[in-house]
C-alpha cells in the first residue's frame, strides 16, 4: 500500500478472488473431471464423443464393452501446475444412457438380443451376478 500518514510504514493491500464453478469441468487440484454421457449402443459396440476442454475440444474414443462409471484419463488436459511444468489429466467420467422409453420395434430387438445372449430373465442375472459379490464373500467367510 502507500506511505502511512506522517511518514508511517506502508500499509497493505488485501485481494480477495472469488472464483465461480465451471459449468460442466470440476476441478480437483491440477485434475479436471467432466461427465460423458453416451448412449447403451455406444458403450456395447464402442463410439467416439467430443469432449469439451479448456483447450477446446477432443475426440474421445470409447472402448466397445465401456461399463457406466468408468472413468477414462485425457492426459495433459487439466489445469497447468503451480511452480512446475506440465499440466494435471482430464478425468471423463462415461455415464451409460439407457432409455426410458422404447417402440415396439426396439423392444423386440432387445428381447431377441437377451435371448441370443441367453438372458432369461432378470432375477437370473441378479441371482449369477451375487453369487460371485460382496455377499457372496461375507458368506463364505462366515461359513469357515
Amino acid at each position: 500500500g502507500e506511505v502511512g500518514p506522517g511518514g508511517g510504514p506502508a500499509g497493505d493491500l488485501f485481494v480477495e478472488f472469488i472464483v465461480e464453478e465451471h459449468d460442466f469441468l470440476i476441478r480437483e487440484g491440477d485434475d479436471l473431471h467432466v461427465s460423458v454421457n453416451i448412449p447403451m449402443t455406444g458403450a456395447a459396440l464402442g463410439t467416439s464423443v467430443t469432449v469439451q476442454t479448456l483447450d477446446g475440444d477432443v475426440e474421445l474414443t470409447i472402448k466397445p464393452g465401456t461399463q457406466s462409471g468408468a472413468v477414462i484419463p485425457i492426459r495433459g488436459k487439466g489445469m497447468t501446475r503451480l511452480r512446475g511444468g506440465g499440466r494435471g489429466e482430464l478425468f471423463a467420467h462415461i455415464d451409460v444412457e439407457v432409455p426410458t422409453k422404447l417402440s415396439k420395434e426396439e423392444e423386440q430387438i432387445l428381447k431377441k438380443f437377451a435371448e441370443l445372449r441367453g438372458e432369461k430373465s432378470l432375477a437370473s442375472q441378479v441371482r449369477k451376478s451375487s453369487d460371485s459379490g460382496l455377499f457372496s464373500k461375507f458368506k463364505e467367510a462366515f461359513r469357515s
